[in-house]
């Protein structure tokens, strides 16, 4: 059986996560798809909008077979352990196949980020310290070290290959 796994929140349900899941049925062809959803609080812990029942329901009538409740304390923290959270739970429960949204189609572009973040060079981890003590959070201290270490110019991707190899 072809699952195919969502990792949403559906924080209100709106017509770019339809088309998301459209997209991703339509990619996949699968026999049953899971959405792993937040409950009534969403990832870093805010509180939502919509309780998870109505969400929950949404998802459902939207075409989504099963909606499995990620466990809060993954819910709770940054975008790595509600990530870590969601895929396990994927996995455990046998899903096959897992679709994501991004900002970006720039797959290039987004390879390059998982690896700076997986391996974080020397330079890498000097950014962000100079970030972080210019008094910025965590997350944006993050995203200003990635956009200084990988640099998007005259729309090409250029960065320092040698570095994260």
């Amino acid at each position: 059986m072809k699952a195919l796994g969502l990792v949403v929140e559906y924080n209100p349900f709106h017509y770019g996560h339809l088309y998301h899941l459209e997209k991703s049925k339509d990619l996949v062809k699968p026999d049953v798809t899971v959405a792993v959803m937040s409950g009534n609080f969403v990832q870093r812990g805010e509180p939502a909008i919509v309780e998870k029942f109505a969400r929950a329901e949404a998802a459902l009538k939207q075409g989504i077979d099963l909606v499995v409740e990620l466990p809060v304390v993954y819910s709770l923290q940054d975008a790595g352990g509600f990530a870590t959270g969601s895929i396990w739970t994927l996995d455990r429960i046998g899903v096959t196949n897992i679709v994501f949204g991004s900002e970006t189609n720039d797959t290039e572009l987004l390879k390059i980020v998982s690896k700076v973040l997986i391996e974080e060079p020397e330079y890498y981890r000097d950014l962000l310290k100079e970030h972080l003590k210019k008094g910025h959070s965590f997350p944006n201290a993050r995203k200003y070290a990635l956009r200084d270490f990988i640099h998007i110019e005259d729309g090409s991707l250029s960065h320092r290959i040698e570095e994260i190899g």
